[in-house]
Parts: C-alpha cells; structure tokens; sequence
C-alpha cells in the first residue's frame, strides 16, 4: 500500500476531528470551513485556546502555548481575516491574558499542573517563561509574527509586538547557540512578516532572515545516526524546496526524505520519540493524537519536496 493511503487510514480511524478537517483540506480539498469549526471548539469565551489542542497539554484553560498551536493551523489554512471572531478572540486573549510580561507571553501556566500533561508542560515559576529558567521565545516569536500580520498597527498590541521582534533580531545577533523550538518559532515568525502587506520598517527583515538562516544551518543535527532520538531535524524548520532554508540543508533534507519514506509503519504512522513520564492512560490517548499530526507534517514535507 503506497504511503499517502496508508496515512489516510490511520488519519480517519484515529485523528481528531481537528487534524481530519487539516488532512482533508492538505490532502482531498477539503473546505477551510471545516477546519475553522473543528478549531472553534478548542477556543475558550477569553478568546484563548485550550482543551488539549496541544496534544500533551491537556488544560481545558487558555494558554498562551495552546494559542500558537491554534494560530499555527490558521498558519497552514491561510486564514488571517482580521474581522473574523476567532482571530479577534485571540488578539483580545493576548492584549490581556495575565500571562504575559512586557517581553513576551508565558511557555506554562500554572494550570497546566491540573490536568494531564507531559511532565516538561509542568509548570514552575522559575521556567514560566522559558524551559531553562531563561526568558525564551516560545511560543512569543508566534503570537508576535500573527499580532503583525492581523493587528492594527496603531494599537498597542501591535506595538508590543514590533518591540519584541527588535530583542529577537538582538537575540539572534549575539546568540548562535539557539535551542531548536525556540528556532521553529523563529521560522515561522519569519513566514508571518514576510506573508505581512505593508510591513514596517521598524523591522530589519533582512538581518532577521540571516540569522535565522544561520539558527537553522546551526540548529539541525547533522549526524543522522541521531535522529531516531528526539532532535532537530530539517522537518522541524521548513517542508519546501522553495524555502530560504533548502539549498543550506540539502543533503540532509533529501536523506531526511528517504528516512521518512522507510520508517513509516504498517499503520500508516510514524514512531513517536517521546514519553510523559507519567499519565499513562492519558498518553496513551495522545500518541494517537501526535501520530495524527506527525503523519500531516511528513506528507506535507514529502509534498513540498516533491517526492509524493
């Protein structure tokens, strides 16, 4: 059975309503419309999502984190219309979430503690905003690049927004050592302000692409005999053969490939690399829900390098 079909099996025995509306409309045309109202039911009255949208976080409250994940399937959906009610949602959950700090929003709220998670969501005050006790951009350089690209530019919001991406640019000047999340976020705030009409020149666009290029080049592992362990792997960074990041990397995108396509398993998924180290049933439940996405992803990373 070829590998798109295998997927397509496991995806409609086993995804949520969510990731099946993301594979119909990736995969058989579906209608964003059916993504938007699959989402619609993560979202809280605060505008903020939660529920377990992200997949080993099973808060029911508005997080921050669970907030760039919804932001990040509106991402691959195109869908940024700022008169929409979700989006406003989310920029009023942002403008006053309790969560934040002047330069950026939290990775973990206290919350988090309540329900079901993966022991690294567990929240402590000294890694509120960053894993290591640092001030990271996780998920902040998200909810920023989507504050550009659907805020008001006069609105404080916004402001706060431009404000944050001119530290990340300072970041990455003086920082070659960035851990490879942190790096992701990077890359898709780079996609939100270079998809953002009319874009400021408070920001240095170029700089920003070139060290987030250099992040990337850094960033992925280059020894393969290393990546059935959870490591950073082209993947994580882009899915296109027409990203800034390809020709760098492409000895290891194309090799990542043939990984990709060898290791699928009979069920149509891919192996996770991961434990909660704690929650058994629960996890059990979420790998379903990993495998779901994780099978999206590599498709549309077998897509875009034009190998399905």
């Amino acid at each position: 059975m070829k590998t798109v079909d295998k997927a397509r099996q496991f995806i409609y025995r086993n995804a949520r309503p969510v990731d099946l509306a993301i594979w119909r409309y990736h995969f058989e045309k579906g209608d964003r419309q059916e993504v938007l109202k699959a989402l619609s039911y993560y979202q809280n009255p605060d505008g903020g999502f939660g529920h377990g949208l992200e997949p080993d976080l099973w808060n029911v409250n508005s997080s921050p984190l669970a907030t760039s994940t919804a932001i990040g399937l509106l991402k691959e959906i195109d869908f940024f219309d700022s008169s929409d009610d979700m989006i406003r949602g989310i920029l009023t959950y942002l403008a006053k979430t309790p969560f934040q700090m002047e330069n950026g929003w939290f990775l973990k709220i206290p919350t988090n503690n309540d329900a079901p998670h993966a022991n690294w969501w567990g929240y402590s005050k000294e890694t509120e905003m960053g894993f290591y006790g640092e001030v990271g951009y996780n998920p902040t350089a998200i909810l920023v690049g989507f504050i550009i690209r659907t805020e008001d530019h006069s609105s404080p919001l916004y402001q706060k927004a431009i404000r944050i991406v001119q530290q990340v640019i300072r970041k990455l000047k003086e920082n070659g050592n960035i851990e490879m999340h942190e790096i992701s976020c990077f890359c898709s705030l780079l996609d939100f302000l270079e998809g953002t009409d009319n874009l400021t020149n408070e920001i240095d666009l170029e700089s920003l692409k070139s060290y987030v290029q250099r992040a990337v080049r850094d960033g992925i592992e280059k020894d393969v005999t290393k990546w059935s362990n959870y490591v950073a792997k082209p993947s994580q960074f882009f899915n296109t053969k027409k990203s800034l990041f390809y020709s760098d990397n492409q000895q290891l995108a194309e090799y990542e490939c043939e990984l990709i396509l060898k290791t699928q398993e009979e069920s149509g998924a891919w192996p996770i690399t991961w434990s909660w180290g704690q929650y058994p049933s629960e996890f059990a439940i979420s790998i379903l829900w990993s495998q779901s996405r994780f099978i999206i992803e590599n498709l549309l990373y077998l897509q875009g390098l034009e190998r399905i």
